[in-house]
C-alpha cells in the first residue's frame, strides 16, 4: 500500500486571492484586514510565505539598484511600440 501525500489544510482559492493582492501587500497599501488575513495564512502556508518574501525582496532589490541609462533612440522606440508618445518627456521630441 502507498502512502498518499499529505493534503493542504487550506483552499488553494485563498492562496490565489492572497497571491492576487501581493503587489498591494508588498507596497504597504492592502486593507488592513486583508492583510491580516494574508499574514495568518503565511504562518501555516509555506508556498506562499516563500512567494510573499520571495517578492518583496525582489522590490526591495530594485529599488537600491540605479536607474540604468536607456539610449534616447531605444526610449522613443519603447514610447512608440507601447503607445506612451503622449509621456514622452519635452526634450526628447
Amino acid at each position: 500500500m502507498t502512502s498518499e501525500p499529505a493534503a493542504d489544510n487550506h483552499a488553494t482559492h485563498d492562496c490565489r486571492r492572497y497571491i492576487d493582492n501581493l503587489s498591494d501587500y508588498a507596497d504597504g497599501t492592502l486593507d488592513d484586514d486583508l492583510c491580516r488575513e494574508l499574514e495568518t495564512h503565511m504562518e501555516h502556508c509555506e508556498n506562499c510565505r516563500v512567494v510573499v518574501n520571495t517578492f518583496t525582496k525582489t522590490v526591495t532589490l530594485y529599488h537600491q539598484l540605479p536607474a540604468p541609462e536607456i539610449p534616447n533612440t531605444v526610449r522613443e522606440r519603447l514610447y512608440k511600440v507601447l503607445d506612451l508618445r503622449e509621456f514622452r518627456p519635452e526634450d526628447d521630441e
